[in-house]
């Protein structure tokens, strides 16, 4: 909720509130009603933190670990549990710099036990892209900025040969350093190369540098399209941006235009967004719906538990887990490795709203991955 990754934060006090409002009468779990006690805690975006409090809750005799959003978090929070014999389920990262990230090997048996993860990957990023930008006839030269971080470290693997794959051109300086400050090297590569789309994973405060660069020394003016992902997510970071955060493409974990119903709460997707606006004033953002499609799959992991107060049995369940979320299908018996489940990312881009209080509206521009979603607009060129 605070530090650099404050913006995954920020809407899950309001999602707990919604969440302990409904399960106060409890859970019924084989004829047995079980109260059920939600703690939380806020890593300020610190991993050693996320790691320590990790334990304290272990320590403390928790049932279930929830952790939600990025690798700074999930990662070390996922690694205690293991260690310590807990069951853990994550959302809100690629799977593969959750999975590989932390030791697994391609082709080899799971070495985790008692960790699951659901969410999109690599693979469904590659796919989005690949429907979407073909939307703006471009050079497909893409000037890619990943950094060196499990994210970072997993695209760049992973993602960056499904786009050579698909026709396009990478032209990649390297991993930079989280913190950088100074991108003129980068930029200077991409206007010599001519690259006309930009594909990049930064922590918010590093693009945000990186773009406001561009722009003064003349890079964003030859840019078709600028792709985000881990940063471009929420109005504030792009509200920041000021002009240059208009026509910013991203892509969406969920979105108020998903179709599905939280299992927990009963809200529909575009009840949960518009409760948020009118409680707090503010803008919906996609965590809104993960953070709620992570409580919605651990509790029906409890549910399904044959003793919700065993460890190896919510275990058990989790690791043959397949239930419908506000976020959509989480299905851990068909996922891509043992323990993952797939998710959805999709297009989306930030335009100027057409009506309403906001300054900015976020549509969705492509739903390859999930055509159940309703697709709002075309995508439009940054520079057109």
């Amino acid at each position: 909720r605070t530090g650099p990754l404050a913006g995954f934060g920020k809407t899950d006090g309001y999602v707990l509130e919604q969440a302990r409002a409904a399960l106060t009468g409890g859970i019924e779990v084989a004829g047995k009603t079980y109260a059920v006690e939600i703690l939380d805690r806020d890593t300020q975006s610190d991993p050693a933190r996320a790691a320590q409090l990790a334990k304290d809750l272990i320590n403390d005799g928790i049932d279930l670990m929830l952790a939600v959003s990025t690798p700074e978090v999930i990662n070390p929070v996922s690694d205690a549990c293991e260690a310590a014999g807990v069951p853990c389920l994550s959302t809100v990262m690629p799977w593969e710099a959750w999975y590989f990230g932390r030791g697994a090997k391609p082709g080899e048996p799971s070495p985790f036990k008692w960790t699951y993860h659901f969410g999109f990957g690599v693979g469904e990023f590659a796919q989005t892209y690949l429907s979407m930008w073909p939307q703006i006839e471009t050079n497909k030269k893409i000037g890619v900025m990943y950094p060196n971080d499990a994210d970072g470290n997993a695209v760049r693997a992973a993602l960056a040969p499904q786009l050579a794959a698909g026709g396009y051109t990478i032209v990649d300086p390297g991993a930079y350093e989280t913190g950088t400050t100074d991108f003129s090297s980068q930029i200077a590569l991409f206007k010599s190369e001519g690259v006309e789309i930009i594909n990049t994973f930064p922590i918010p405060p590093d693009f945000a540098a990186f773009w406001r660069q561009a722009a003064q020394q003349g890079l964003s003016r030859q840019i078709k399209i600028v792709q985000t992902a881990k940063t471009g997510l929420f109005p504030a970071e792009i509200e920041a941006l000021g002009s240059l955060g208009e026509k910013i493409a991203s892509a969406a974990y969920w979105h108020r235009d998903f179709p599905y119903i939280s299992s927990v709460t009963g809200q529909s997707s575009r009840a949960l967004a518009d409760g948020w606006e009118a409680e707090t004033g503010e803008q919906w953002t996609q965590q809104l719906g993960a953070s709620l499609s992570l409580i919605d799959a651990g509790i029906a992991a409890l549910k399904a538990a044959s003793d919700p107060k065993s460890k190896e049995a919510v275990r058990d369940a989790l690791a043959v887990l397949n239930v419908e979320t506000i976020g959509g299908q989480v299905d851990f018996t068909s996922g891509p490795v043992p323990n993952v489940a797939h998710g959805p990312i999709l297009g989306a881009q930030w335009v100027k709203a057409a009506e309403g209080p906001f300054a900015l509206d976020y549509v969705l521009v492509d739903n390859a991955p999930d055509p159940n979603v309703p697709v709002a607009a075309k995508l439009l060129p940054y520079n057109g």
